[in-house]
């Protein structure tokens, strides 16, 4: 981090995601930065880095505005850029610790999404309460007489944990892709991949595996699961399901069924089942190939 930042400019008033996203990202990095609020230019002139306000976009001199005619550009899917987009097209790579594919997640689902919002550009955007909706009520209402610059600071703490909890959400989707892929080439059966730790596989087996049916990997509680790979994300058709005698039975009745005396459940869907030992889960693997 070679930047010196002692001061970040953004206008007073009434805030949005973008503007309170940009200065969380921007805190994360420079915690001791002074934070101004303010429309007076002179102010702004004076400040390293202002944003959503200014009417000017200049990256080098920290200038993060898209207010200006024409805006600041848009991503290749149309999606254009807000203040929070342009501070971290510069900034995201830094506050993810150079991870590129991190970055580049959190720009597809959260900065993109605030930045289409803030510009009018819905087409794509999920309906409903969205987190942009969501800090725009830390802004004092009419009833109200609150300080605009105290609800901005709470509203900025609050992005500040959700972007922390973005990152470790990309980063543990990122982390799985590798664990998940060295469990597909190690499989002594390909249609069956056992993972020694539970990490989310779906996305990496769908995509690397034509073959694999199911997955074995450990529960929180230490008992195993067997789980079946479905056709496709999100879709409820699998591409084998566990035998049928199976559905809906637990404890004794699965354990007469199954012969396995460890046997705990088979939910009534067919696409998941356990047992108390690695051992026995794959028993079950192997009872549900031949069946």
């Amino acid at each position: 981090m070679t930047e010196q930042v002692q001061v970040i400019a953004t206008h007073n008033g009434n805030f949005h995601a973008d503007d309170v996203f940009a200065v969380a990202t921007l805190k994360s990095l420079y915690p001791s930065a002074k934070l101004i609020r303010t429309r007076d230019l002179e102010v702004m002139a004076k400040a390293d880095i202002v944003l959503d306000v200014g009417g000017i976009y200049d990256a080098d001199k920290g200038r993060f505005d898209h207010h200006q005619k024409g805006g600041a550009g848009a991503r290749e899917n149309g999606i254009p850029f807000s203040s929070f987009g342009l501070v971290w097209k510069k900034y995201g790579l830094e506050v993810c610790e150079g991870n590129q594919e991190i970055a580049h997640s959190l720009d597809k689902n959260l900065v993109s999404t605030i930045d289409a919002i803030d510009c009018g550009h819905v087409e794509g955007v999920a309906t409903g309460i969205s987190l942009s909706q969501t800090i725009s009520m830390f802004n004092p209402t009419w009833q109200e007489e609150g300080d605009f610059d105290t609800c901005f600071e709470e509203a900025v703490a609050f992005a500040a944990r959700i972007l922390t909890r973005f990152i470790a959400a990309a980063s543990g989707g990122v982390n799985a892709k590798a664990i998940v892929a060295s469990a597909i080439e190690k499989a002594v059966d390909p249609r069956i991949i056992v993972l020694d730790q539970y990490t989310p596989w779906k996305t990496t087996v769908l995509k690397l595996s034509d073959e694999a049916l199911y997955m074995l990997y450990p529960s929180q509680t230490g008992e195993w699961r067997i789980q079946t790979v479905p056709v496709e994300l999100g879709s409820f058709e699998d591409r084998k399901k566990l035998p049928a005698p199976w559905a809906g039975l637990s404890d004794k009745a699965l354990q007469e069924e199954t012969g396995l005396d460890d046997a705990m459940f088979c939910h009534n869907g067919l696409f998941i089942a356990g047992c108390a030992s690695f051992e026995s889960t794959m028993k079950m693997a192997q009872m549900a190939l031949d069946y």
